[in-house]
């Protein structure tokens, strides 16, 4: 028994170290590389897609560079690599990106069996539907949609939910079913469903890419939780906490109200919990506990802003999509959005 005791402990000693090292190494392979690899989607309007001159923008493009500026100091130290549904798990287990920031939800298999780890919700979004007005006149919600004829993605966990909750709520429809994302699209522009679903987000950016996006109405309910992810390897501690706290340095300083133009001014706050997240308080050196410069903060609203002003510009009211912030709006504000205290 005793051999036992000593043989456990020399391998919860040796797991340790092993876990501690892998966290280590990919901060320090992002920092001797000189940029992040950042996994981002093949292109999605207003979360991650590339311009004509091969520049990124995008909700999650600002997430992979709110992440360079916590490590360099800047957000352009980021390498975009884009990936298919099929390519993102692949990538990142094999260590060809260091994060995958893209429409990925957080699901128990993937966070168990595929040996990733979802260190925060980005965005919580669900699986919608797109009707054309002029083939289905005065559709307002998911219940007059039986017969329909529905466009949806094969191989896909939407394929197995549409039918779920069809079923489940004695619905009929007709699936119209495609290999390709961008099949699904062309399909259901020339008219061959009446009807497209998919995650909701993804809805409001293939609107705008039809020949009439005006004739096109996105239905207010969601059949489905999707709460996309930002996701690391399993035991990589020290990393997942850089990716994890730069999250939540975003939501609560879009809660203290710092912002990319008001960030100077907030240095010289005397709000503690504000000196704390900025790195201004005495004796207070979190940065360090993550391996950063304790002005990380500063340096990520500097590069970015924080969650509300990158959420406005690529996907709000303001943005081509026009989504509503609806429940990714701060818990102060009826949302889902929770940034944990930063002490």
């Amino acid at each position: 028994m005793r051999r036992f005791f000593i043989i456990f402990s020399v391998f919860i000693a040796a797991y340790g170290f092993f876990t501690g090292f892998v966290a280590a190494d990919t901060l320090d392979n992002v920092k001797k590389r000189g940029y992040l690899q950042c996994g981002v989607s093949t292109g999605l309007t207003g979360f991650s897609i590339p311009d004509e001159k091969g520049q990124w923008t995008g909700f999650d493009v600002d997430y992979c560079r709110a992440v360079a500026a916590a490590v360099f100091g800047d957000g352009s130290k980021v390498k975009f690599i884009p990936l298919s549904s099929k390519e993102r798990f692949t990538a990142l287990q094999s260590g060809d990106i260091d994060v995958l920031i893209r429409n990925t939800g957080w699901t128990m298999g993937r966070d168990i069996g595929l040996g990733l780890t979802a260190v925060g919700v980005n965005y919580y979004d669900g699986q919608g539907f797109m009707v054309n007005s002029r083939r289905l006149p005065g559709i307002t919600s998911i219940a007059q949609l039986s017969g329909a004829s529905i466009c949806v993605q094969s191989g896909t966990s939407t394929e197995l939910t549409l039918a779920d909750y069809f079923g489940r709520n004695n619905l009929d429809y007709t699936p119209v079913v495609f290999e390709k994302f961008s099949e699904v699209n062309a399909a259901y522009d020339a008219g061959r469903c009446d009807v497209y679903s998919t995650d909701q987000s993804s809805l409001y950016a293939v609107r705008l890419q039809l020949t009439n996006p005006e004739d096109n109405v996105v239905l207010p309910q969601l059949i489905s939780k999707e709460p996309f992810a930002l996701i690391v390897r399993q035991n990589d501690t020290g990393w997942a906490n850089i990716i994890r706290w730069t999250h939540n340095a975003l939501l609560n300083a879009e809660e203290y109200g710092i912002t990319e133009n008001n960030i100077d001014d907030m240095l010289k706050s005397t709000n503690p919990d504000i000196r704390r997240l900025l790195g201004t308080e005495t004796g207070t050196n979190l940065g360090k506990i993550l391996g950063l410069d304790n002005d990380w903060v500063v340096k990520i609203i500097k590069n970015t802003g924080n969650y509300g002003e990158i959420f406005e510009r690529n996907i709000g009211r303001s943005s081509p999509l026009k989504i509503a912030r609806g429940i990714n709006d701060l818990w102060i504000k009826g949302g889902l959005q929770y940034g944990i205290p930063v002490r």
